[in-house]
């Protein structure tokens, strides 16, 4: 697809700044759905296992087209951006698989071992197990936030593992360089989401050691005030890793950007006050990867002037935009279509440009 003709992203006149755009995008109602998906369990090698949620349409048949979600920090399969993007999605015919990652949402008992940022091995279980279910289907696999890092580090670090029939990869508003941005909540207005990470934080960890007897644990007293000081005294250290730093660089998807073999879709606000646009400084993007910044849309806000459908719900749309333009309604024929080079099996891009400003 030519993303220079995408609608460009216009914030509502009464939404105006990353903050505003933030919190509405968070909190604004929208159009209740009832849960329909069909819960499936994805085995883990350690022997935990994720919770996946199965929307699939009735008119959906054996070798059409999937989309699989991740979410973000805190977030589940009844996050609002999960919801309404498979409910676009599947309206098109679109089966949606949405993924709880690990001890989140639907996978909370289903996990002794730590969730965190650096698990690729996570994400590639889901995509096989879906790859496995729907059998000569093509896919495409897209993240917000926290789940669009893990799914950028995972098509970059993990290219020559991802199965044949993934298609392509999108990614809003990825943390890419998590170091940076654990440092920016630190400061000024940011330090509110900062807080507010480690709160949800804590009362995980409060419900983990009620309801997962056994479960190993660390002390977490006094309680830790920063993010940074959250994922230095518990998720480095049950995660294996040496402190914060050490898990931030080993999480983050920035050196993997360069690597990545499949058409990717990166969308980034230049407002965003948790993932700020500096984080993408001296990345370095393959030559299947797109990045585009919009003027405002905050952090997976992006409530824009110009309503479709009667929704202003715009990053939704990008999503259903680049899930069709990457899997056309034969997008089958897309899987023998594929070509190899010396590095091994390469999906042909659909678009090339390495930057986009087309919503500026």
């Amino acid at each position: 697809m030519n993303w220079s003709r995408v609608p460009p992203f216009r914030a509502h006149p009464l939404v105006r700044g990353g903050h505003l755009q933030t919190v509405l995008g968070c909190y604004l109602p929208g159009p209740k759905s009832t849960y329909v998906a069909k819960l499936r369990l994805v085995p883990l090698a350690d022997g935990d296992s994720l919770a996946i949620h199965d929307d699939c349409p009735e008119q959906w048949q054996a070798g059409d087209r999937v989309a699989v979600l991740f979410h973000g920090l805190g977030g589940s399969h009844q996050s609002g951006y999960m919801r309404r993007g498979a409910d676009k999605l599947n309206a098109r015919g679109i089966r949606v698989i949405r993924v709880d990652l690990r001890g989140s949402g639907a996978g909370f008992a289903y996990a002794r071992h730590l969730g965190h940022a650096a698990r690729s091995d996570d994400v590639h279980a889901a995509v096989q197990f879906v790859a496995d279910l729907c059998p000569g289907s093509p896919l495409v696999i897209a993240g917000f936030s926290m789940g669009a890092n893990m799914v950028l580090k995972y098509l970059g670090a993990h290219a020559s593992n991802v199965p044949d029939c993934v298609i392509g990869g999108m990614a809003v508003a990825p943390p890419v360089d998590l170091v940076h941005c654990a440092e920016h909540i630190q400061k000024g207005m940011q330090r509110a989401y900062d807080q507010m990470f480690v709160r949800n934080l804590m009362r995980l960890v409060e419900r983990r050691r009620r309801e997962i007897p056994g479960v190993v644990d660390v002390d977490l007293s006094p309680q830790p005030k920063r993010l940074w000081d959250f994922d230095d005294r518990f998720t480095a250290r049950l995660g294996g890793f040496k402190d914060a730093h050490d898990y931030y660089s080993q999480a983050s998807s920035k050196p993997q950007l360069s690597k990545i073999r499949h058409s990717t879709l990166i969308i980034t606000a230049d407002d965003d006050p948790i993932v700020p646009i500096s984080s993408f400084e001296a990345a370095v993007l393959s030559p299947t990867t797109e990045l585009m910044v919009t003027r405002s849309g905050g952090h997976l806000g992006f409530i824009s002037s110009n309503p479709r459908e009667g929704d202003r719900r715009w990053m939704e749309w990008r999503l259903v935009d680049f899930v069709t333009s990457v899997m056309p309604v034969h997008a089958p024929l897309l899987i023998r279509s594929r070509r190899t080079d010396a590095h091994g099996p390469v999906h042909t891009p659909t678009h090339t440009k390495t930057h986009s400003s087309s919503s500026r």
